[in-house]
């Protein structure tokens, strides 16, 4: 799986591990808060795709997608409800 994930300002990985932490425990997984990146490997599990830790060179773009997307799309969803959220709240001031 490729690790091409630079995030545009590397102050906020932080705020993005915390962010991942929450969403993912709202979809009931079990995520380490020392250890965030772990979640992909219960997510993978769930979907029945063989992850382990270290090289997955073996693994195919599209099951790296699912696993990947089922992370980063939850994260998405609840940056864009928290971005509606005090759009809302900023017309009410």
């Amino acid at each position: 799986m490729a690790k091409n994930n630079k995030i545009l300002v590397p102050e906020a990985r932080d705020e993005l591990d915390k962010l991942k932490v929450e969403v993912m425990k709202q979809q009931g997984f079990q995520v380490p808060k020392d250890h965030p990146d772990n979640v992909k490997f219960e997510v993978a599990d769930e979907l029945g795709i063989p992850l382990s830790k270290g090289k997955n060179g073996q693994i195919t773009a599209e099951n790296a997608g699912k696993i990947g997307g089922s992370i980063g799309g939850n994260m998405v969803k609840e940056m864009v409800r928290m971005a509606q959220q005090q759009m809302v709240n900023r017309d009410k001031e």
